[in-house]
């Protein structure tokens, strides 16, 4: 994962866990809501200026963009089989 990956995948967690849109940190932040897209999608490099503003909005330290993500936050939860592998 390179550092644009990083920070996007980091800015879409702490996005998601207060409770924003894009738009609406877009609104916070004075940013174009278009460009966080491009920021979350790692299709473009974001200046500090703007993760100044993010880190604001967002109430966290800069450097949270750029803390590795950890395995067990990735993993989606499993289902337990049925014990079933066909209808009757």
């Amino acid at each position: 994962m390179d550092i644009r990956q990083l920070f996007a995948a980091n800015l879409r967690r702490i996005r998601h866990e207060k409770g924003l849109s894009q738009e609406e940190l877009a609104y916070e932040a004075d940013v174009d809501r278009a460009h966080v897209s491009k920021i979350e999608r790692s299709l473009t490099y974001v200046g500090l200026e703007i993760v100044e503003k993010f880190a604001r909005k967002l109430g966290v330290p800069p450097d949270a963009f750029l803390k590795p993500l950890s395995r067990t936050s990735d993993k989606k939860p499993t289902e337990k089989p049925s014990g079933r592998r066909f209808k009757r």
